[in-house]
Protein backbone atom coordinates (compact mmCIF):
# COMPACT_ATOMS: atom_id res chain seq x y z
CA UNK A 1 0.00 0.00 0.00
CA UNK A 2 1.38 3.85 -1.03
CA UNK A 3 2.24 5.74 2.02
CA UNK A 4 -0.50 8.83 1.82
CA UNK A 5 0.54 11.36 4.38
CA UNK A 6 -2.17 13.79 5.29
CA UNK A 7 -0.40 16.31 3.05
CA UNK A 8 -1.38 14.08 -0.04
CA UNK A 9 -4.96 14.02 -0.44
CA UNK A 10 -6.67 12.52 -3.28
CA UNK A 11 -8.29 15.44 -5.65
CA UNK A 12 -11.80 12.90 -4.24
CA UNK A 13 -11.82 10.58 -1.61
CA UNK A 14 -13.85 7.41 -3.51
CA UNK A 15 -15.59 4.35 -2.38
CA UNK A 16 -14.65 1.18 -0.94
CA UNK A 17 -16.70 -1.77 -2.61
CA UNK A 18 -15.65 -5.08 -3.86
CA UNK A 19 -12.14 -4.45 -2.43
CA UNK A 20 -11.66 -1.88 -4.90
CA UNK A 21 -11.84 2.37 -4.43
CA UNK A 22 -14.35 3.71 -6.97
CA UNK A 23 -16.58 6.82 -7.39
CA UNK A 24 -19.94 7.49 -7.27
CA UNK A 25 -22.20 5.93 -9.84
CA UNK A 26 -23.63 9.65 -10.05
CA UNK A 27 -20.40 10.71 -10.33
CA UNK A 28 -20.88 13.47 -7.52
CA UNK A 29 -18.91 14.41 -4.54
CA UNK A 30 -19.44 16.80 -1.83
CA UNK A 31 -16.73 19.32 -0.25
CA UNK A 32 -14.72 18.32 2.79
CA UNK A 33 -13.15 21.10 5.13
CA UNK A 34 -9.87 21.45 6.92
CA UNK A 35 -11.09 22.42 10.64
CA UNK A 36 -8.27 23.94 11.66
CA UNK A 37 -8.30 26.32 8.54
CA UNK A 38 -12.13 26.15 7.64
CA UNK A 39 -10.63 25.91 3.42
CA UNK A 40 -11.79 22.94 1.45
CA UNK A 41 -9.05 20.12 1.66
CA UNK A 42 -10.26 17.59 -0.56
CA UNK A 43 -13.86 16.79 -1.83
CA UNK A 44 -15.65 13.57 -0.64
CA UNK A 45 -17.82 10.66 -3.17
CA UNK A 46 -21.50 11.81 -2.69
CA UNK A 47 -23.17 8.48 -2.25
CA UNK A 48 -26.26 7.55 -2.69
CA UNK A 49 -29.00 4.36 -2.98
CA UNK A 50 -27.20 2.73 -6.04
CA UNK A 51 -23.59 2.44 -4.30
CA UNK A 52 -24.99 0.90 -2.16
CA UNK A 53 -26.47 -1.81 -3.55
CA UNK A 54 -23.14 -2.44 -4.84
CA UNK A 55 -21.94 -2.45 -1.67
CA UNK A 56 -24.53 -4.64 -0.25
CA UNK A 57 -24.37 -7.47 -3.42
CA UNK A 58 -21.06 -7.32 -2.61
CA UNK A 59 -21.41 -8.55 0.91
CA UNK A 60 -24.62 -10.62 -0.09
CA UNK A 61 -22.64 -12.59 -2.21
CA UNK A 62 -19.01 -13.21 -0.05
CA UNK A 63 -20.61 -13.29 3.39
CA UNK A 64 -21.44 -17.10 3.32
CA UNK A 65 -17.60 -18.48 2.13
CA UNK A 66 -16.28 -15.96 4.86
CA UNK A 67 -18.60 -17.37 7.84
CA UNK A 68 -17.61 -20.60 6.72
CA UNK A 69 -13.62 -19.47 6.95
CA UNK A 70 -12.28 -21.13 10.37
CA UNK A 71 -12.54 -18.51 12.59
CA UNK A 72 -8.65 -18.77 13.94
CA UNK A 73 -8.06 -17.79 10.61
CA UNK A 74 -10.18 -14.53 10.61
CA UNK A 75 -8.42 -13.67 13.85
CA UNK A 76 -4.70 -14.11 11.99
CA UNK A 77 -6.25 -11.48 9.17
CA UNK A 78 -7.69 -9.08 11.45
CA UNK A 79 -4.55 -9.19 13.95
CA UNK A 80 -2.35 -9.09 10.43
CA UNK A 81 -4.04 -5.62 9.75
CA UNK A 82 -3.71 -4.70 13.44
CA UNK A 83 -0.01 -5.07 12.67
CA UNK A 84 0.17 -3.06 9.60
CA UNK A 85 -1.68 -0.06 11.30
CA UNK A 86 1.11 -0.22 14.52
CA UNK A 87 3.91 -0.52 11.37
CA UNK A 88 2.27 2.74 10.09
CA UNK A 89 1.11 4.64 13.27
CA UNK A 90 2.32 7.60 12.16
CA UNK A 91 1.35 7.56 8.67
CA UNK A 92 -2.26 7.15 9.80
CA UNK A 93 -1.89 9.63 12.70
CA UNK A 94 -0.98 12.26 10.38
CA UNK A 95 -4.26 11.77 8.49
CA UNK A 96 -6.21 11.60 11.42
CA UNK A 97 -4.89 14.76 12.58
CA UNK A 98 -5.59 16.22 9.39
CA UNK A 99 -9.10 15.92 8.90
CA UNK A 100 -10.40 15.86 12.16
CA UNK A 101 -8.56 19.07 13.46
CA UNK A 102 -6.26 17.47 16.13
CA UNK A 103 -2.89 17.87 17.70
CA UNK A 104 -1.03 15.25 16.32
CA UNK A 105 -0.12 13.79 19.67
CA UNK A 106 -3.97 13.41 20.13
CA UNK A 107 -4.62 11.14 17.02
CA UNK A 108 -1.09 9.18 18.07
CA UNK A 109 -3.47 8.16 20.97
CA UNK A 110 -6.29 7.44 19.21
CA UNK A 111 -3.90 5.13 16.79
CA UNK A 112 -2.68 3.27 19.65
CA UNK A 113 -5.87 2.69 20.98
CA UNK A 114 -7.53 1.06 17.52
CA UNK A 115 -4.37 -1.08 17.77
CA UNK A 116 -5.06 -2.07 21.36
CA UNK A 117 -8.84 -2.73 20.12
CA UNK A 118 -7.58 -4.71 16.86
CA UNK A 119 -5.25 -6.86 19.12
CA UNK A 120 -7.86 -7.77 21.69
CA UNK A 121 -10.26 -8.94 19.03
CA UNK A 122 -7.82 -10.79 17.12
CA UNK A 123 -7.54 -12.63 20.39
CA UNK A 124 -11.00 -13.00 21.18
CA UNK A 125 -10.34 -15.81 17.85
CA UNK A 126 -8.84 -18.47 20.23
CA UNK A 127 -11.80 -17.56 22.91
CA UNK A 128 -14.80 -17.84 20.81
CA UNK A 129 -16.51 -19.78 23.76
CA UNK A 130 -20.20 -21.23 23.59
CA UNK A 131 -21.06 -23.41 26.05
CA UNK A 132 -21.69 -27.47 27.23
CA UNK A 133 -24.63 -28.06 29.32
CA UNK A 134 -26.77 -31.01 30.51
CA UNK A 135 -29.79 -31.85 28.93
CA UNK A 136 -33.17 -32.63 30.75
CA UNK A 137 -34.08 -35.73 28.27
CA UNK A 138 -32.17 -39.22 28.59
CA UNK A 139 -29.18 -39.83 26.17
CA UNK A 140 -29.00 -36.18 24.69
CA UNK A 141 -26.29 -33.62 25.09
CA UNK A 142 -26.73 -29.56 24.52
CA UNK A 143 -24.35 -27.32 23.35
CA UNK A 144 -24.22 -23.46 22.41
CA UNK A 145 -22.15 -22.29 19.42
CA UNK A 146 -22.33 -18.78 17.54
CA UNK A 147 -23.30 -17.63 14.37
CA UNK A 148 -22.60 -15.19 12.38
CA UNK A 149 -26.09 -12.32 11.98
CA UNK A 150 -25.01 -11.75 8.54
CA UNK A 151 -24.73 -8.78 6.62
CA UNK A 152 -23.89 -5.76 8.95
CA UNK A 153 -24.55 -2.00 8.31
CA UNK A 154 -21.95 0.08 10.51
CA UNK A 155 -22.66 3.82 10.70
CA UNK A 156 -20.29 6.03 12.72
CA UNK A 157 -19.18 9.65 13.74
CA UNK A 158 -16.25 11.77 13.51
CA UNK A 159 -15.22 12.37 16.55
CA UNK A 160 -12.48 9.67 17.02
CA UNK A 161 -12.05 8.42 13.31
CA UNK A 162 -9.94 5.44 13.91
CA UNK A 163 -11.29 3.94 17.00
CA UNK A 164 -14.68 4.66 16.24
CA UNK A 165 -14.00 2.50 12.97
CA UNK A 166 -12.10 -0.24 14.78
CA UNK A 167 -14.86 -0.56 17.17
CA UNK A 168 -17.17 -2.21 14.89
CA UNK A 169 -15.21 -3.53 11.99
CA UNK A 170 -12.94 -5.33 13.96
CA UNK A 171 -15.83 -7.44 15.89
CA UNK A 172 -17.90 -7.39 12.99
CA UNK A 173 -15.78 -9.27 10.80
CA UNK A 174 -14.24 -11.93 13.43
CA UNK A 175 -17.71 -12.89 13.82
CA UNK A 176 -18.19 -13.84 10.33
CA UNK A 177 -20.10 -11.14 8.89
CA UNK A 178 -19.34 -8.93 5.68
CA UNK A 179 -20.04 -5.27 6.21
CA UNK A 180 -20.78 -2.07 4.81
CA UNK A 181 -19.57 1.13 6.59
CA UNK A 182 -20.97 4.67 6.54
CA UNK A 183 -18.26 7.14 7.61
CA UNK A 184 -18.82 10.26 8.82
CA UNK A 185 -18.44 12.79 5.95
CA UNK A 186 -16.22 14.88 7.95
CA UNK A 187 -13.60 12.05 8.31
CA UNK A 188 -13.70 9.79 4.59
CA UNK A 189 -9.81 8.97 4.64
CA UNK A 190 -9.07 7.45 7.80
CA UNK A 191 -12.21 4.60 7.21
CA UNK A 192 -10.58 4.67 3.56
CA UNK A 193 -7.13 3.90 4.56
CA UNK A 194 -8.23 0.84 7.03
CA UNK A 195 -10.03 -0.38 4.14
CA UNK A 196 -6.80 -1.07 2.05
CA UNK A 197 -5.01 -1.91 5.31
CA UNK A 198 -7.70 -4.73 5.59
CA UNK A 199 -7.09 -6.12 1.66
CA UNK A 200 -3.51 -5.83 2.18
CA UNK A 201 -3.95 -7.70 5.51
CA UNK A 202 -5.65 -10.47 2.97
CA UNK A 203 -9.62 -9.91 3.97
CA UNK A 204 -11.31 -11.52 0.88
CA UNK A 205 -12.99 -8.80 -1.82
CA UNK A 206 -16.19 -7.58 -0.99
CA UNK A 207 -16.06 -8.46 2.67
CA UNK A 208 -15.90 -4.89 4.07
CA UNK A 209 -16.94 -1.82 1.92
CA UNK A 210 -17.10 2.04 2.29
CA UNK A 211 -19.88 4.01 1.00
CA UNK A 212 -18.94 7.85 1.39
CA UNK A 213 -21.11 10.63 1.65
CA UNK A 214 -24.29 11.95 3.88
CA UNK A 215 -26.41 10.33 6.22
CA UNK A 216 -29.54 10.61 4.31
CA UNK A 217 -28.67 10.03 1.21
CA UNK A 218 -26.00 7.32 1.70
CA UNK A 219 -26.67 6.23 4.88
CA UNK A 220 -30.58 5.96 5.51
CA UNK A 221 -31.02 3.75 2.08
CA UNK A 222 -28.55 1.42 4.04
CA UNK A 223 -30.42 1.20 7.14
CA UNK A 224 -34.02 0.60 4.83
CA UNK A 225 -32.43 -2.48 2.75
CA UNK A 226 -33.75 -6.05 3.61
CA UNK A 227 -30.46 -7.30 3.05
CA UNK A 228 -29.01 -5.64 6.03
CA UNK A 229 -29.13 -8.13 8.79
CA UNK A 230 -27.73 -5.69 11.40
CA UNK A 231 -27.46 -1.80 12.04
CA UNK A 232 -24.26 -0.43 14.33
CA UNK A 233 -25.02 3.61 14.70
CA UNK A 234 -23.12 5.90 16.84
CA UNK A 235 -24.00 9.30 16.57
CA UNK A 236 -27.21 11.34 17.63
CA UNK A 237 -29.99 10.61 19.14
CA UNK A 238 -32.57 11.70 16.62
CA UNK A 239 -30.15 9.66 14.14
CA UNK A 240 -30.76 6.78 16.07
CA UNK A 241 -34.47 6.49 16.97
CA UNK A 242 -34.65 6.99 12.49
CA UNK A 243 -32.45 3.79 12.60
CA UNK A 244 -34.26 1.86 15.52
CA UNK A 245 -37.89 3.08 13.95
CA UNK A 246 -36.81 1.41 10.15
CA UNK A 247 -34.62 -1.08 10.78
CA UNK A 248 -36.97 -2.01 13.57
CA UNK A 249 -39.77 -2.54 11.38
CA UNK A 250 -38.12 -5.15 9.75
CA UNK A 251 -36.98 -6.65 12.57
CA UNK A 252 -33.46 -6.08 11.88
CA UNK A 253 -30.82 -6.24 14.47
CA UNK A 254 -29.92 -2.94 16.06
CA UNK A 255 -26.93 -1.52 17.99
CA UNK A 256 -26.97 2.17 19.06
CA UNK A 257 -24.19 4.65 21.30
CA UNK A 258 -25.56 7.56 21.83
CA UNK A 259 -25.07 10.80 23.33
CA UNK A 260 -24.62 11.84 27.05
CA UNK A 261 -24.79 15.04 29.19
CA UNK A 262 -22.26 13.58 31.88
CA UNK A 263 -22.32 14.24 35.03
CA UNK A 264 -19.05 14.96 37.36
CA UNK A 265 -19.96 15.64 40.90
CA UNK A 266 -17.66 16.82 43.11
CA UNK A 267 -18.22 16.07 47.11
CA UNK A 268 -16.81 18.33 49.80
CA UNK A 269 -14.10 15.70 50.43
CA UNK A 270 -12.64 15.50 47.39
CA UNK A 271 -8.95 16.87 46.76
CA UNK A 272 -10.40 19.84 44.58
CA UNK A 273 -7.29 20.12 42.93
CA UNK A 274 -7.29 17.08 41.20
CA UNK A 275 -11.12 17.05 41.07
CA UNK A 276 -10.54 20.35 38.87
CA UNK A 277 -7.73 18.95 36.64
CA UNK A 278 -9.91 15.83 35.82
CA UNK A 279 -13.06 18.08 35.17
CA UNK A 280 -10.88 19.96 32.85
CA UNK A 281 -10.13 16.98 30.68
CA UNK A 282 -13.55 15.62 30.75
CA UNK A 283 -14.78 19.08 29.51
CA UNK A 284 -12.75 20.29 26.80
CA UNK A 285 -10.16 17.53 25.45
CA UNK A 286 -10.80 16.37 21.96
CA UNK A 287 -12.81 19.68 21.88
CA UNK A 288 -15.14 18.44 24.55
CA UNK A 289 -16.50 15.97 21.44
CA UNK A 290 -16.70 12.82 23.37
CA UNK A 291 -20.16 10.83 23.84
CA UNK A 292 -18.47 10.85 27.29
CA UNK A 293 -17.45 14.22 27.71
CA UNK A 294 -18.38 15.87 31.18
CA UNK A 295 -21.07 18.74 30.60
CA UNK A 296 -22.83 18.76 33.70
CA UNK A 297 -20.05 19.47 37.16
CA UNK A 298 -22.48 19.11 39.90
CA UNK A 299 -20.88 20.99 43.46
CA UNK A 300 -21.14 20.67 46.89
CA UNK A 301 -22.06 24.10 47.93
CA UNK A 302 -19.89 23.85 50.99
CA UNK A 303 -17.28 23.81 48.20
CA UNK A 304 -18.98 25.33 45.07
CA UNK A 305 -16.42 28.16 45.08
CA UNK A 306 -13.44 26.95 45.81
CA UNK A 307 -13.47 24.78 43.29
CA UNK A 308 -15.19 27.31 40.49
CA UNK A 309 -12.22 29.38 41.09
CA UNK A 310 -9.05 25.99 40.98
CA UNK A 311 -11.55 25.11 37.81
CA UNK A 312 -11.79 28.70 35.95
CA UNK A 313 -7.98 29.11 36.45
CA UNK A 314 -7.30 26.02 34.88
CA UNK A 315 -9.00 26.40 32.01
CA UNK A 316 -8.36 29.72 31.28
CA UNK A 317 -4.78 28.53 30.68
CA UNK A 318 -6.26 25.84 27.94
CA UNK A 319 -4.29 26.61 25.01
CA UNK A 320 -6.08 26.16 22.08
CA UNK A 321 -4.54 24.94 18.42
CA UNK A 322 -3.38 21.91 16.93
CA UNK A 323 0.47 22.15 18.06
CA UNK A 324 1.42 19.56 20.15
CA UNK A 325 1.22 22.19 23.04
CA UNK A 326 -2.01 22.89 22.36
CA UNK A 327 -5.06 21.50 24.77
CA UNK A 328 -8.21 21.35 22.36
CA UNK A 329 -8.38 22.15 18.87
CA UNK A 330 -10.99 23.29 16.33
CA UNK A 331 -14.40 21.32 16.34
CA UNK A 332 -15.33 19.36 13.43
CA UNK A 333 -17.46 22.20 10.71
CA UNK A 334 -19.03 25.02 10.80
CA UNK A 335 -22.43 24.15 11.41
CA UNK A 336 -21.81 22.28 14.45
CA UNK A 337 -19.84 24.98 15.84
CA UNK A 338 -22.69 27.32 14.88
CA UNK A 339 -25.38 25.47 16.76
CA UNK A 340 -23.20 25.36 19.87
CA UNK A 341 -22.83 28.88 20.40
CA UNK A 342 -26.12 29.79 19.17
CA UNK A 343 -27.25 27.37 22.15
CA UNK A 344 -25.36 29.34 24.37
CA UNK A 345 -26.22 32.39 23.89
CA UNK A 346 -30.22 31.06 24.05
CA UNK A 347 -29.11 29.66 27.87
CA UNK A 348 -27.91 33.64 28.43
CA UNK A 349 -30.82 35.51 26.94
CA UNK A 350 -33.42 32.88 27.79
CA UNK A 351 -32.57 31.05 30.50
CA UNK A 352 -30.98 33.18 32.86
CA UNK A 353 -27.12 31.63 32.57
CA UNK A 354 -24.23 33.46 33.43
CA UNK A 355 -21.53 33.27 31.13
CA UNK A 356 -18.58 32.65 32.82
CA UNK A 357 -15.75 31.96 30.62
CA UNK A 358 -15.85 31.47 26.60
CA UNK A 359 -19.09 31.57 24.43
CA UNK A 360 -17.17 32.83 21.43
CA UNK A 361 -15.48 31.76 17.99
CA UNK A 362 -11.77 31.82 18.18
CA UNK A 363 -10.71 33.57 14.73
CA UNK A 364 -7.72 34.66 14.21
CA UNK A 365 -4.85 34.44 11.98
CA UNK A 366 -3.27 31.10 13.70
CA UNK A 367 -6.97 29.63 14.13
CA UNK A 368 -8.62 30.50 10.79
CA UNK A 369 -11.29 26.99 11.04
CA UNK A 370 -14.11 26.50 13.83
CA UNK A 371 -12.74 27.22 16.90
CA UNK A 372 -15.34 27.49 19.65
CA UNK A 373 -13.19 28.85 23.32
CA UNK A 374 -13.59 26.69 26.27
CA UNK A 375 -16.94 27.76 27.41
CA UNK A 376 -18.27 27.32 30.96
CA UNK A 377 -21.51 28.36 32.56
CA UNK A 378 -23.15 28.70 35.71
CA UNK A 379 -26.65 29.45 37.04
CA UNK A 380 -28.18 27.31 35.20
CA UNK A 381 -31.46 25.43 35.88
CA UNK A 382 -31.39 21.39 35.27
CA UNK A 383 -34.46 21.57 33.38
CA UNK A 384 -33.16 24.17 30.77
CA UNK A 385 -32.48 23.05 26.99
CA UNK A 386 -28.86 23.48 27.39
CA UNK A 387 -28.68 20.98 30.70
CA UNK A 388 -30.44 18.32 28.56
CA UNK A 389 -29.19 18.26 25.15
CA UNK A 390 -25.45 17.47 23.79
CA UNK A 391 -24.23 20.00 21.95
CA UNK A 392 -20.81 17.82 21.10
CA UNK A 393 -18.15 20.80 21.78
CA UNK A 394 -16.05 22.37 24.60
CA UNK A 395 -19.15 23.74 26.77
CA UNK A 396 -19.94 22.80 30.49
CA UNK A 397 -21.74 23.84 33.19
CA UNK A 398 -21.42 23.75 37.09
CA UNK A 399 -24.66 23.43 39.74
CA UNK A 400 -24.51 23.48 42.90
CA UNK A 401 -25.73 20.92 45.34
CA UNK A 402 -26.68 20.11 48.77
CA UNK A 403 -25.44 16.80 49.35
CA UNK A 404 -24.95 13.10 47.86
CA UNK A 405 -28.67 12.80 47.96
CA UNK A 406 -29.49 15.45 45.79
CA UNK A 407 -26.24 14.98 43.51
CA UNK A 408 -27.16 11.65 42.50
CA UNK A 409 -31.08 12.97 42.07
CA UNK A 410 -29.51 15.47 39.70
CA UNK A 411 -27.47 12.79 38.05
CA UNK A 412 -30.03 10.48 37.57
CA UNK A 413 -32.85 12.80 36.56
CA UNK A 414 -31.52 13.51 32.78
CA UNK A 415 -32.65 11.93 29.15
CA UNK A 416 -29.38 10.41 29.09
CA UNK A 417 -27.17 7.47 30.98
CA UNK A 418 -23.99 7.31 29.18
CA UNK A 419 -21.14 7.75 32.16
CA UNK A 420 -20.87 9.70 35.02
CA UNK A 421 -17.80 10.58 37.36
CA UNK A 422 -17.88 11.28 41.14
CA UNK A 423 -14.73 12.93 43.39
CA UNK A 424 -14.91 12.09 46.50
CA UNK A 425 -12.39 10.36 49.41
CA UNK A 426 -15.07 8.56 51.08
CA UNK A 427 -15.32 4.77 49.85
CA UNK A 428 -18.98 4.60 51.27
CA UNK A 429 -19.70 7.53 49.50
CA UNK A 430 -18.16 6.75 45.89
CA UNK A 431 -19.71 2.94 46.51
CA UNK A 432 -23.61 4.43 47.17
CA UNK A 433 -22.78 6.59 44.05
CA UNK A 434 -21.64 3.77 41.63
CA UNK A 435 -24.87 1.48 43.30
CA UNK A 436 -27.63 4.34 42.39
CA UNK A 437 -26.16 6.06 39.54
CA UNK A 438 -28.34 5.36 36.08
CA UNK A 439 -25.39 5.12 34.06
CA UNK A 440 -23.51 2.46 31.65
CA UNK A 441 -19.91 4.10 32.75
CA UNK A 442 -18.92 5.07 36.48
CA UNK A 443 -15.53 6.59 37.17
CA UNK A 444 -14.41 7.24 40.88
CA UNK A 445 -11.90 9.93 41.24
CA UNK A 446 -10.99 10.52 37.81
CA UNK A 447 -12.36 11.65 34.19
CA UNK A 448 -16.42 11.22 32.86
CA UNK A 449 -14.37 8.99 29.62
CA UNK A 450 -11.56 6.64 29.43
CA UNK A 451 -12.93 2.79 27.90
CA UNK A 452 -10.70 0.27 27.30
CA UNK A 453 -10.83 -2.53 24.93
CA UNK A 454 -11.85 -5.49 27.18
CA UNK A 455 -14.35 -3.44 28.94
CA UNK A 456 -18.12 -2.87 27.77
CA UNK A 457 -18.89 0.98 26.82
CA UNK A 458 -22.45 1.89 26.18
CA UNK A 459 -25.22 3.90 28.07
CA UNK A 460 -29.47 3.54 29.02
CA UNK A 461 -31.96 5.93 28.12
CA UNK A 462 -31.47 8.26 25.13
CA UNK A 463 -28.05 6.89 25.72
CA UNK A 464 -28.05 3.68 24.03
CA UNK A 465 -30.73 0.47 23.35
CA UNK A 466 -28.99 -1.85 25.51
CA UNK A 467 -26.24 -3.51 23.65
CA UNK A 468 -22.38 -2.57 24.35
CA UNK A 469 -19.04 -2.01 22.11
CA UNK A 470 -16.34 -2.85 22.71
CA UNK A 471 -15.11 -5.78 25.01
CA UNK A 472 -16.22 -9.20 24.55
CA UNK A 473 -20.35 -7.73 25.02
CA UNK A 474 -19.39 -6.69 21.36
CA UNK A 475 -19.41 -10.38 20.25
CA UNK A 476 -22.81 -10.38 21.20
CA UNK A 477 -23.87 -7.76 19.17
CA UNK A 478 -22.12 -9.25 15.98
CA UNK A 479 -23.55 -13.00 16.68
CA UNK A 480 -26.04 -14.78 17.54
CA UNK A 481 -26.55 -18.00 19.80
CA UNK A 482 -27.42 -21.38 18.36
CA UNK A 483 -28.48 -23.93 20.53
CA UNK A 484 -27.59 -27.64 19.14
CA UNK A 485 -28.65 -30.99 20.97
CA UNK A 486 -27.73 -34.20 19.76
CA UNK A 487 -29.33 -37.65 20.52
CA UNK A 488 -27.54 -41.00 21.00
CA UNK A 489 -28.84 -44.72 21.18
CA UNK A 490 -26.45 -46.57 24.00
CA UNK A 491 -27.74 -49.66 22.08
CA UNK A 492 -26.01 -48.46 18.77
CA UNK A 493 -21.92 -48.11 20.86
Amino acid sequence: MDRLVAMDYPQVVLHWIDGKEVPSQANESIPKHDPHTGEILTRVARGRKADVDAAIAAAVAVQPSWAATNIVERAQILRRATQIVESRTEEISEIVAKEAGKPLKDSRAETGAAIELGYFMAGEGRRYYGMTTTSAMPNRSAIIVRQPVGVCGLIIAANTPLPNVAWKAYPALLCGNAAIMKPAEDTPLSALWFARVLKEAGLPDGVFSLVQGLGVEAGAPLVEDHRVDLLSFTGSVGVGRFIQRVAGERLAKVCLELGGKNPLVICDDANLEDAARWAVVSAFSNAGQRCASGSRILIFESVYEEFKGIFLEKAKRLKVGIADDCDLGPVINERQLNNMLVKVREAVARDGATLLLGGERVVDQDHRGYYVAPTILENLSPQAVLSRSELFGPITALYPVRDLEEAIGMVNDSPFGLTAAIHTASIHRAQLFAGRCRSGVVSINGPTHGSEPHMPFGGLRDSGNGWREPGTQALDVYSEWKAIYTRFDPEQV
